[in-house]
């Protein structure tokens, strides 16, 4: 049985100051502890893992978490993450982005890693709007929801995550809440064991720059309403698609076995003569 304050400690840099950077009532720190949960499952050693993040409230987990690090620039973590992966295949490599850094500036680098099927493990946490640049909408806001620039609401259509991955691609899509903790380290174990794109989807509270504007009260208020409104994929599929509402499915959405990019990039190089990789 994993004890998640030994784990925590475990993987924790001795020279960070705490308390963290994040607001209080965030989501991402019951994020960065199921994460570590995960990978404490897996076995691998602190040196297997590579953990790669970009800009935002998510891309501090790199700064605190002992591992392999690299603390990249808006939207490009999946870039840096395929050049570590192409130049040392056995490393185990976790990106940790945003909505905004994933979906956003670092779309185009999303859609393409995913068409690619590149064995990397993306954990993207959604929490509806851009939380540590001043609240700006996102991807993800949903319309009619207000943000720091739609002060009257949001006239565009979000992006559903995992709908937008399982079409471009990815082998492995999942998404948990931060209410489903146990949920969630489950799917990124899952995740991280997969060969393959993994997109793992967490949904997380913003208190102060989503919350605050659309009056969804307290932290534990905005993870009462994960609560109620997740629902499991099976039983998801059953509902009739009017009666839906603001419900949304969680757990494994997508498993694929299909050769990842290396696979194909090994087969190529033996075709011309070379040596695999």
């Amino acid at each position: 049985m994993i004890r998640t304050s030994e784990t925590m400690y475990k993987y924790l840099r001795p020279d960070k100051t705490f308390p963290h950077v994040w607001c209080p009532g965030c989501g991402i720190g019951i994020v960065m502890g199921a994460l570590v949960r995960a990978i404490e499952r897996t076995g691998f050693t602190k040196d297997e893992i590579v953990l790669v993040s970009g800009i935002g409230c998510s891309g501090r987990m790199s700064t605190y978490l002992d591992f392999n690090t690299l603390h990249t620039t808006h939207g490009r973590a999946l870039s840096f993450a395929t050049g570590i992966k192409l130049a040392n295949p056995k490393l185990n490599i976790i990106v940790v982005m945003g909505d905004g850094d994933a979906t956003a500036i670092g779309g185009n680098h999303l859609i393409h890693t995913c068409r690619r099927n590149i064995d990397l493990t993306a954990l993207i946490v959604n929490n509806n709007i851009y939380g540590m640049t001043g609240g700006q909408y996102s991807p993800t806001t949903p319309m009619e929801h207000k943000a720091s620039t739609a002060q009257y609401g949001s006239i565009e259509k979000p992006f559903d995550i995992c709908k937008l991955v399982e079409a471009c691609g990815a082998s492995f899509v999942a998404r948990a809440t931060t209410y489903h903790a146990k949920m969630l380290d489950a799917l990124l174990y899952r995740a991280i064991d997969k060969k393959g794109f993994s997109v793992v989807e967490a949904m997380s509270q913003c208190p102060v720059q989503y919350g605050r504007r659309n009056k969804k009260g307290s932290p534990v208020d905005m993870m009462m309403w994960f609560k109620d409104n997740a629902v499991s994929n099976p039983a998801f599929k059953k509902i009739p698609p009017g009666e839906v509402g603001e419900q949304f499915p969680v757990g494994i959405l997508v498993d694929l076995d299909e050769p990842d990019y290396l696979e194909r990039y090994s087969q190529i190089v033996k075709n011309a003569g070379g040596d695999r990789l």
